[in-house]
């Protein structure tokens, strides 16, 4: 075996060992693996390649960081909750339309900031006891919320996987919006009629209604509470739009964004309010910190490109095979560490595709990794915000959605050229 596969096997050796042996927190276990690795690696100056890899991924940090301070503000005003009450308000007499606007709502956190874990964290946690309370075991609404929220990260405005795979073979973030809405808006109805419809159709919604909290819709109003969120969706299509004029980058408009939240609802303490967000996504910035060593000390071994010449060298029959299997596998991970270490060998191999599907259809897949023990993000956070002590029930009820959303991510790839033409 050549030098860069004892290194990877060294890597990925100790973080398991890390992770399942030492009960370590995943980004320290990935801290010691890139250490482990550039020394018996005989890289020079390792810590030097430590602290760089730690800001490789600096932008998504702070975009993750200051949309979880948004998405909590926009909570803690009162505003997730009046939306959520809102829509039930509306829509209890249609329970399959009611499912399907409950989870597009969990799925608006990961949209704005590209992270499952604000979409648990945020929407999750206030629809959780709506979904209970309409008939919906915790298991179930534990796994809805979970799809939901990597689906929500997948979707557009913001992808951070798709942004990484396109970084790795200079492709700009242009033009997903249309392939990321067919990937993932036609997914989120049909788990939300499978896990919620089929329930809740059967159970008298009245007593729910009765139960809602509509004081801080009724003393506000809906577009006072709601401007924050149409306020950033604004700055980010100009953002995208007239550049020159409206550049201000994600972090400032996030931030922008949760100030005005504070004046909009429900007033509370700002600072006291960014500081739990920032708690609250620790355990995701601290993986992406950890993903930025890890592919530092494996591009200066040399291991990233190992990988890279032996995706490429696979046979085109077993292609499709590597990637349902490798890229969800190494998700275990992380998701983003995913995109990054296979998500760009492969669009590599795959350049004779529409390059935009594909990276779209690779970057769902890449989401995957967000079920996938011991990180399982999505799943973890889930099952605490529906009161599941064990998330691997959740787990078990999120192999065949697993199954479906690798199969439609693969059909997207296979057939990129006749769906690009469609748009």
């Amino acid at each position: 075996m050549t030098q860069e596969l004892w290194l990877f096997i060294l890597m990925v050796g100790a973080f398991a060992s890390g992770c399942f042996l030492f009960k370590w927190p995943v980004s320290v276990a990935m801290l010691v693996a890139s250490a482990l690795a550039a020394i018996v690696g005989g890289v020079q100056d390792p810590i030097r390649h430590l602290v760089e890899g730690t800001f490789g991924y600096i932008d998504t940090i702070l975009t993750i960081a200051t949309a979880m301070m948004f998405m909590t503000g926009f909570r803690d005003s009162g505003a997730l909750q009046a939306l959520t009450a809102a829509v039930i308000k509306k829509f209890n007499k249609q329970p399959a339309l009611l499912m399907i606007l409950l989870t597009l709502v969990i799925m608006v956190p990961g949209m704005i900031t590209g992270s499952s874990t604000a979409s648990v964290l945020t929407a999750g946690a206030v629809v959780a006891p709506m979904f209970i309370a309409m008939g919906m075991s915790t298991i179930d609404a534990g796994a809805l919320i979970s799809i939901a929220a990597i689906l929500g990260m997948i979707a557009p405005p913001v992808n951070i996987p798709v942004m990484i795979i396109g970084g790795g073979v200079d492709m700009p973030y242009v033009g997903f919006e249309i392939p990321l809405i067919l990937l993932t808006f036609p997914l989120a109805i049909i788990f939300a009629l499978w896990f919620g419809w089929r329930n809740v159709r059967k159970v008298d919604r009245s007593h729910v209604l009765a139960s809602l909290d509509f004081t801080t819709l009724n003393k506000y109003g809906a577009l006072r509470l709601f401007s924050p969120l149409i306020f950033i969706f604004v700055l980010m299509i100009l953002d995208k739009t007239v550049p020159h004029i409206f550049g201000f980058g994600m972090p400032l408009i996030f931030m922008l964004g949760t100030v005005l939240t504070w004046v909009t609802g429900t007033r509370f303490n700002i600072l006291k309010s960014a500081k739990k967000s920032i708690g609250d996504v620790l355990p995701v910035l601290g993986i992406l910190v950890g993903v930025g060593m890890l592919i530092q000390v494996m591009t200066a071994t040399g291991v990233r490109g190992f990988i890279v010449v032996n995706a490429l060298s696979v046979p085109s029959s077993l292609l499709y095979l590597m990637i349902a299997i490798s890229i969800p596998l190494f998700g275990a991970i992380s998701a983003f560490g995913s995109a990054s270490v296979l998500g760009v060998p492969f669009m590599l191999a795959l350049l004779g595709h529409d390059q935009i599907t594909t990276a779209a259809a690779l970057s769902l897949i890449a989401a995957i990794g967000d079920f996938m023990p011991p990180t399982a993000l999505a799943a973890i956070f889930a099952a605490k915000v529906v009161g599941v002590e064990k998330y691997g029930s959740i787990l078990k009820k999120l192999v065949v959605p697993a199954l479906i959303i690798i199969a439609w991510a693969l059909f997207f790839i296979l057939f990129s050229k006749q769906i690009s033409a469609l748009y």
